[in-house]
C-alpha cells in the first residue's frame, strides 16, 4: 500500500454525529462555497427576510428546510446554522419599523426574549441528543399540524 494512500478503514466517519466533535466545529469554517451555493443561501436569507418581515416566520420555516433541501445539510447543521443567522441581527430593522408603527410590544417581548433564551438553551441540548431523522420528522409533523391548524381553524 503507498504511504500516501489511506486505508478505507482508518477514514474519519462523514456523518456529522459521528465526527469529533473538533473536526465538527471546524467544518463548517472551512467549507468552500462555489457560485451555485452562494446564490442559494443569498435566496434563502432574501426570501426568509421577506417572509419574516412580512408575516413574522423565516428562521425555522424557511431556513431549515431550505438548508436541508438545496444544500444537503443535515438536520443538526441546518438548525445550528439558522440559529446563527437568527443570533444577533434578528429582524432588526423589521422590528424597527413594526416599532415605529406601534406595534411592538416592548414588555410581552422582553419576557418572552428571557424565556426564549433558556428555552433555546434546553431545546438545543435535548435536539443535539436526538438523532437527525427522528428530529426531521418530528419537524416536519410540527409543521404540518401547524400548518393544518391555520389553514382550517381561526
Amino acid at each position: 500500500m503507498e504511504p500516501n494512500k489511506k486505508n478505507k478503514k482508518n477514514e474519519a466517519p462523514s456523518t456529522p454525529s459521528a465526527l469529533p466533535k473538533e473536526r465538527v466545529l471546524t467544518e463548517g469554517i472551512n467549507k468552500q462555497l462555489n457560485m451555485t451555493t452562494i446564490v442559494i443561501l443569498l435566496c434563502i436569507g432574501l426570501m426568509a427576510g421577506i417572509l419574516s418581515g412580512m408575516v413574522g416566520v423565516g428562521g425555522g420555516i424557511i431556513i431549515v428546510p431550505a438548508l436541508v433541501y438545496f444544500l444537503s445539510m443535515s438536520q443538526h447543521e441546518a438548525q445550528g446554522t439558522s440559529l446563527t443567522v437568527l443570533l444577533l441581527p434578528v429582524g432588526f430593522l423589521a422590528v424597527y419599523n413594526y416599532y415605529n408603527a406601534g406595534y411592538v410590544d416592548v414588555k410581552s417581548s422582553f419576557i418572552i426574549a428571557l424565556t426564549f433564551i433558556i428555552g433555546g438553551f434546553i431545546g438545543s441540548k435535548i435536539a443535539i441528543s436526538i438523532d437527525q431523522n427522528v428530529l426531521k420528522k418530528t419537524f416536519g409533523i410540527f409543521m404540518l399540524i401547524l400548518s393544518i391548524k391555520m389553514i382550517f381553524w381561526k
